[in-house]
This record gives structure tokens, C-alpha cells and sequence, in this order.
């Protein structure tokens, strides 16, 4: 294992250092491990707070920021956050018109991020929470029950985060992320495993002309393992799966992600088959993003990410926004 680290103890402590020296714009609780927007609160405007395990970075906490969200909760690699981290981040950004939790759907964040609305709703802090579950996959997998929570998460904190920021209130951005998720769809392909740190070794083992097809952000088991082929055909195969579950007409705001080892040139490559592909079932790609937003370590791969807009959903898409990893309108 070749890694740029110090101790596989400390990944994620030192990282988050590594985050508050970076972007003075957050405020670092290395300790609790929570990164919050340093204008946290807002008075007046509805907080909102995701997390999940680190090592799928930038999510969530390159998303903190001005438009998006007001603090994350990163837990240790692919480990969930604890109720107390959460609980942290969502006292941390109440400004008196309630939190939002966006949550992936996987066991153990759902799990936790319920037992932190139920703390906070103690002390008198109202709790929204919409859970992601995008992946079309797989029905359950090895850390879910029913949908696995992906690609969509972005759209929905880029979104949600718009409306927020415009100052409405915790059911109408409840309702918007809500209508994101619904909108949504993703499908992912690996072309390698990646390494935990922790664990010293590849999650799984891929011949080299061998792909798995539908995987998850933690490695878990896609559809199939299928044979290596051209970036056309396997553009394909994920956007097959995804107008499989909901129309691609219309016009569509897409995301091509990289898994953390995939050259961008590959990716825009990528993101070219997507376009025409989608320009032949009646879509049109309006809106785009083509990069690492969501991803797993250095795995060699990529996800594709489908949302049907409305000219609303479009609105706050295009609002601005200003965190270390989503930036335009400022």
C-alpha cells in the first residue's frame, strides 16, 4: 500500500487540519470533527447539515459554504458519523428556522443522523431530514436497505442550499431536496478497488480486463462483473440502467464523477458518450458537472448522475454558490 499519509490512525484528524489551514472561509472542529460555515449561524435561515464517512471527498465538507451546506459531519473512512457529531453541526448552524439533514441511504447514517434529530428536537430545534437514494443499481446492498445513496446528494445540497439561502423555510427546502432526489437517478462502474487505509489491501479483486457494474462509493458489489470494454459502450450500460427507472427527456442537468483515480481527460471523454447517448433519447444536457465530486479513495471508475429539471430546479442550480469545491455567481 502506497499512501500519502503520516498514520493510518490519524487520516482523518490530520486531513481536517489540513482543511481549516486551507479555507479560512470554515470553521474546523478538529476534535468533534465537524466543519461548519464560519458565519454559522444564520438568523433566520434554515441550516443545513449532511455527513457521512470520509474518503469520498470533496463530499461533504468541500460543500460547506455560502449556497450549499452550512456544516458537515465527516466520520472515519467509510465509517458513519456519530449522533454527537451531528448533534454538534446542527446547534452549530441553527439560526431559528430549523435544520435540514441530508442524508445518504446507507444503514448506519440513517441510523444516527435519526437518533441526532431526535437530541436536537429535545432542545427545541426542528428537524427535517431527506434521506438520498438515487442508485438504480442495486435494490439493497451490503450497508443498505433498498437504495444507495449517491451521485444525487450533490444536486440535492447545491439545490436545497439555493432555496435555503434565499430565506424559505424548512418545509419548502425539505420539499425541494425531496423533489431533487425524486428527479435523480445514478449508476457507477469500477475499474479497480481501492484501498482503506486501515485495511492495508484492495477492497476487492478485479482481473485486468474485468469491470464491475453498479458498484458503491464503499466498494460494495455492483449488478455484475462484466469485461472491460470501450467508454462508449459502458456510458451506455449506466444510462440503460438509469432510463430504465425515469425518462432522459427534456432538459437534464448531468454529472460524469470520477471515482478518485480517473484521469479528467477520460471523464470529459466520458462525459461526450453521455451527451450524445442522451441527445438520442430526447434529452438535453442544459446543465453539467464533470470531475471528482463523490468518491472513493483512488478508485479507477465513474458514476453518472441524471436529474430532470424544471425551470425552478434550474433557478437554483444556477444560483451562486461559493464552497472549496462548487464555485460560480460570486
Amino acid at each position: 500500500m502506497k499512501k500519502l499519509i503520516n498514520s493510518t490512525d490519524d487520516v482523518v484528524t490530520e486531513a481536517l487540519e489540513g482543511v481549516a489551514a486551507a479555507h479560512p472561509s470554515l470553521s474546523v472542529d478538529v476534535q468533534n470533527k465537524v466543519i461548519t460555515r464560519a458565519d454559522a449561524p444564520r438568523p433566520g435561515k434554515v441550516g443545513l447539515v449532511s455527513g457521512g464517512g470520509s474518503g469520498h471527498e470533496p463530499l461533504h465538507g468541500g460543500f460547506v459554504g455560502y449556497g450549499m451546506l452550512d456544516a458537515a459531519c465527516p466520520g472515519e473512512v467509510f465509517t458513519s458519523p456519530v449522533p454527537d457529531q451531528m448533534l454538534i453541526a446542527t446547534k452549530a448552524v441553527n439560526g431559528g428556522a430549523g435544520v435540514l439533514h441530508v442524508v445518504k441511504n446507507y444503514t448506519g447514517d440513517v441510523l444516527n443522523f435519526q437518533l441526532a434529530a431526535e437530541l436536537a428536537e429535545d432542545e427545541g430545534i426542528e428537524v427535517a431530514s431527506v434521506v438520498t437514494n438515487d442508485d438504480v443499481a442495486v435494490q439493497d446492498s451490503l450497508y443498505t436497505a433498498g437504495r444507495r445513496g449517491v451521485g444525487a446528494t450533490v444536486f440535492v445540497e447545491k439545490i436545497a442550499g439555493a432555496l435555503a439561502e434565499e430565506g424559505a423555510d424548512l418545509t419548502a427546502v425539505a420539499a425541494v431536496a425531496r423533489e431533487v432526489n425524486e428527479r435523480s437517478r445514478s449508476f457507477g462502474v469500477a475499474l479497480s478497488s481501492c484501498i482503506v487505509p486501515a485495511a492495508g489491501k484492495p477492497t476487492f479483486d478485479l482481473g485486468d480486463s474485468e469491470v464491475e457494474l453498479g458498484i458503491g462509493i464503499h466498494g460494495e458489489p455492483g449488478r455484475t462483473r462484466g469485461a472491460l470494454t470501450s467508454a462508449r459502450e459502458l456510458a451506455a450500460v449506466a444510462l440503460d440502467a438509469i432510463s430504465a427507472d425515469i425518462p432522459v427527456d427534456g432538459d437534464l442537468l448531468v454529472m460524469v464523477n470520477g471515482m478518485g483515480g480517473t484521469p479528467l481527460i477520460e471523464l470529459y471523454l466520458l462525459f461526450n458518450e453521455v451527451r450524445k447517448y442522451l441527445e438520442g433519447h430526447g434529452g438535453h444536457v442544459t446543465r453539467n458537472l464533470v470531475g471528482n465530486y463523490i468518491t472513493s479513495l483512488e478508485m479507477q471508475g465513474f458514476s453518472v448522475t441524471v436529474c430532470r429539471l424544471t425551470d425552478t430546479l434550474t433557478r437554483l442550480w444556477d444560483a451562486p454558490v461559493d464552497t472549496p469545491a462548487l464555485r460560480w455567481g460570486r
